[in-house]
């Protein structure tokens, strides 16, 4: 086996790990520590995968702006009763098991269409023994800024709505930041 291989299934495995611990543990900060790391190490998977942008997105997107807007948002609030709050109960654990369960079915299915809407395949070489044709950067950005256009500005509006809900919910009164 290759050093290259063996490299790729100790990042895969530590991705797999630190994804499992992020939603295991029980304190938010070291779950945020443990999403950083995931996201580091799938920056790593990219890096060998020979995609060396969206490695760098990876990193500096996710890993760093997203980790530290997380970070700050949950020094924002005191967690310590919405621990209990969220669990216990029966009824409690059905519902996180069923939107589990269905945001799993959603991401699945999502990938699965995917497929078919960003590899571009030509039948007459696909029909000669040929490789598929693998799509580039700007395939890709063709893609996302013309069919899919709509589903990106619809997530920026969404991500302005949660930044804007973020800054009212720490406003009103009990929280960190509430005006007296």
């Amino acid at each position: 086996m290759e050093m290259s291989s063996i490299l790729f299934y100790l990042l895969a495995a530590a991705t797999l790990f630190f994804g499992f611990r992020t939603i295991t543990v029980a304190n938010p900060i070291f779950s945020a520590l443990n999403l950083a790391l995931t996201m580091i190490t799938l920056a790593g998977i990219f890096f060998m995968l020979d995609a060396y942008f969206i490695a760098g997105v990876q990193l500096a997107v996710y890993a760093g702006a997203v980790m530290v807007l997380f970070v700050m948002v949950l020094m924002l609030f005191d967690l310590s009763g919405e621990a209990r709050a969220f669990s216990r109960g029966m009824m409690s654990g059905i519902l996180k098991v069923g939107g589990v369960s269905l945001f799993g079915i959603i991401v699945i299915a999502t990938i699965m269409g995917s497929f078919s809407n960003i590899l571009v395949i030509d039948s007459g070489e696909a029909a000669a023994g040929q490789a598929l044709v693998q799509p580039t950067t700007r395939d890709l950005a063709v893609v996302l800024f013309s069919r899919y256009l709509l589903a990106f500005e619809l997530l920026g509006l969404l991500l302005l709505v949660v930044a804007v809900g973020v800054v009212a919910v720490s406003r009103i009164k009990g929280g960190t930041h509430a005006r007296d």
